[in-house]
């Protein structure tokens, strides 16, 4: 695949959101994290989340808690219901206290922010959806992940914002645009 032609699987739109698809072939979230850091290291503005999974101490589902990247502080998103439990395990409590990280980001203005996904809260209107709205409202560029089962919602949410492969080639190439974008100055 050539990133710089082909960085959408489908080209709906330029910067200055995008989702990455989580297609199952990788740790999404571990690939995310390290795009991050190298984003931190090439002298860009990252601020945002993303998540890790940890072994429960309750023998249930993973935690997942998601990091600060420009602090470390970590938020426990998930809660144990237990080893039989098939329910959906997400903290919203976890999220609220999360979400201060990206109202933080939209004051601090960055090059980027990361969010960890935009999953089954944010396409009802919860978790992250007010922050989230706000940052792409702003024209920081934004990244995040979704899934097969939610990329209707969130193109219904971003209006039609670029889904991205499963690539940091795509990704890298996805950002140089949307700061390129930045820079113009009609873009402000």
């Amino acid at each position: 695949m050539n990133a710089q032609k082909d960085f959408t699987e489908t080209s709906v739109c330029l910067p200055c959101a995008a989702a990455i698809l989580d297609d199952g072939s990788s740790d999404i979230d571990a690939r995310l994290a390290a795009f991050a850091q190298q984003q931190c290291q090439s002298s860009v503005r990252v601020r945002g989340l993303y998540m890790q999974r940890r072994p429960a101490a309750s023998g249930c589902k993973a935690d997942r808690v998601l990091v600060d990247i420009a602090t470390g502080d970590t938020y426990l998103v998930s809660q144990p219901l237990g080893p039989g439990s098939v329910a959906c395990n997400s903290d919203p409590q976890g999220f609220a206290r999360a979400s201060q990280v990206l109202r933080d980001a939209l004051r601090q203005t960055p090059d980027l922010v990361i969010c960890n996904r935009f999953g089954g809260l944010e396409s009802e209107g919860g978790g992250f959806a007010a922050e989230l709205l706000g940052i792409m409202a702003s024209g920081i560029p934004l990244l995040t992940v979704v899934s097969p089962a939610r990329v209707c919602a969130w193109q219904r949410f971003s209006g039609q914002a670029s889904l991205l492969v499963a690539d940091g080639a795509a990704w890298q190439c996805w950002l140089d645009a949307a700061l390129n974008l930045r820079r113009l100055p009609a873009a402000r």
